[in-house]
């Protein structure tokens, strides 16, 4: 898995995981990565910064005087993530209908014109979602776990 931080044409900055970057590469490709905040495709790989642990034997790092950086002008706000992902659980609920664990099979069906086209989402095994992404069908996993609907 890596993770990536992202940024979409519209200025927002979110990261997001991946399998590997060749899986990244195959997502954003066909259109499947998409900002967090305002749905955009054109989306693109930030600059990053690497994550690296000192060595056990290296000096705390309170011995070396970190600068502080403030924000600048330019700096847009950062959204209430809970709200964020609040406002996608609503669309997702009021647009689409929920198929549950048949999410895969459901989506194949509807790829190939054996169910009829609307928006669906539903629960997924990673391996059914990575074989539906390499048979091309478009899918992309929610930001929040569906409510198990019950009669």
């Amino acid at each position: 898995m890596i993770q990536y931080a992202l940024k979409c044409s519209n200025g927002h900055t979110f990261d997001s995981w991946f399998q590997s970057a060749a899986a990244y590469d195959k997502l954003a490709k066909a259109g499947m990565v998409t900002c967090a905040v305002c749905n955009s495709a054109q989306v693109e790989k930030a600059i990053m910064t690497p994550r690296v642990r000192p060595a056990r034997n290296a000096k705390s790092s309170t011995d070396v005087p970190v600068p502080e950086v403030g924000p600048t002008d330019d700096a847009a706000p950062t959204p209430d993530l809970e709200k964020v992902v609040a406002e996608i659980r609503r669309t997702v609920e009021e647009n689409s209908d929920y198929v549950g664990k048949d999410f895969a099979s459901e989506a194949r069906k509807i790829h190939l014109g054996d169910a009829p086209e609307r928006a669906i989402y539903g629960e997924a095994k990673p391996e059914e979602a990575k074989a539906l992404i390499d048979d091309g069908v478009p899918v992309a996993p929610l930001p929040f776990i569906p409510s198990r609907k019950t009669n």
